[in-house]
């Protein structure tokens, strides 16, 4: 389903304009069409995407909701043209994605702030559902930041052990329908409780491995497909920083519990009513590596069968 924002307004300058129709033949919402050879909005709607303006030769077009500053990288620069399919050597890209590896070492060396903010922006370029670009990103900059998040995540799966724990709690909800407890205990139950115990006795963080920050990938609500465009962009993110020096590694337990105890949202001043999709902790890796490894094989179909 395609959702229009109905806010977006697009402007040509017919001045400028060449006729040559190659805005019509990008706009997937129908919102120009030639009046007396000159391209002119017509439609009400328009989904904001930007084809017209990037595709018009002569910058006749302008679609107001888009501000290429939201772009402007602080750490690095980037040539400003668009590259065409098949100019980047493949090569290296396929390179770049079988060598970033989920980083569970981290340096001290805390991360520039400026280097976390670029890290957002290129997720920011990632492709979003009917071009909602709904995402939310939660940026915890420092390492002080990211102990308070674990203690808070921590304090959630002590309360959840201390009920998974319960054998007779577990068996009820199962009879009813409701084995995600019982789930919890027989798979996790043992590994929180000793990463808890680590915590609590060493200092030793198990959750964040000791990155010096986190972001968090949220989506707000409307978007077409909120979760899917938060994991588009993570992925960016995961490359990105990986280009950029640094490592990542998701953390799924974080999410867990940011989504199930509304008080870490508001710890965190997150919206009650905005998702979080993603944990990433980044920080300078400890960590390196000799050679690319392979992946495990996967079901690969071919319909129809021949």
């Amino acid at each position: 389903m395609t959702v229009i924002d109905r806010s977006v307004t697009v402007v040509v300058d017919a001045a400028k304009c060449v006729g040559c129709e190659a805005c019509l033949q990008v706009c997937p919402s129908e919102t120009l069409a030639m009046v007396d050879g000159k391209a002119v909005v017509t439609g009400q709607e328009s989904l904001g995407c930007g084809h017209c303006a990037a595709v018009c030769p002569t910058e006749a077009i302008c679609v107001k909701a888009l501000d290429n500053a939201v772009l402007d990288f602080e750490t690095f620069s980037h040539a400003p043209h668009w590259l065409p399919p098949g100019e980047f050597p493949l090569d290296e890209l396929v390179r770049l994605m079988r060598s970033r590896r989920s980083c569970r070492n981290f340096t001290d060396q805390p991360v520039p702030r400026n280097m976390l903010e670029d890290l957002v922006r290129i997720g920011q370029t990632a492709p979003s559902g009917s071009n909602c670009q709904a995402w939310t990103f939660t940026i915890l900059p420092t390492r002080d930041a990211v102990q308070q998040l674990s203690e808070q995540v921590g304090h959630f799966f002590h309360r959840l052990n201390r009920l998974a724990e319960k054998r007779v709690l577990r068996s009820a909800l199962k009879w009813i329908g409701r084995p995600e407890l019982d789930f919890y205990y027989r798979n996790y139950f043992d590994a929180i409780r000793d990463g808890i115990q680590d915590w609590q006795h060493t200092g030793r963080d198990r959750l964040f491995h000791s990155a010096t920050a986190v972001i968090l990938v949220g989506g707000r609500f409307g978007a077409a497909c909120p979760q899917e465009d938060a994991l588009l962009a993570v992925q960016n993110m995961l490359l990105g920083a990986h280009a950029m020096g640094l490592g990542t590694c998701l953390i799924g337990f974080a999410v867990s519990a940011i989504e199930r105890a509304p008080s870490l949202k508001d710890f965190l001043n997150i919206p009650r009513a905005e998702s979080i999709y993603a944990s990433i902790a980044v920080g300078f890796p400890d960590e390196r590596y000799h050679r690319l490894p392979g992946r495990k094989p996967a079901p690969v179909r071919v319909w129809p069968g021949a």
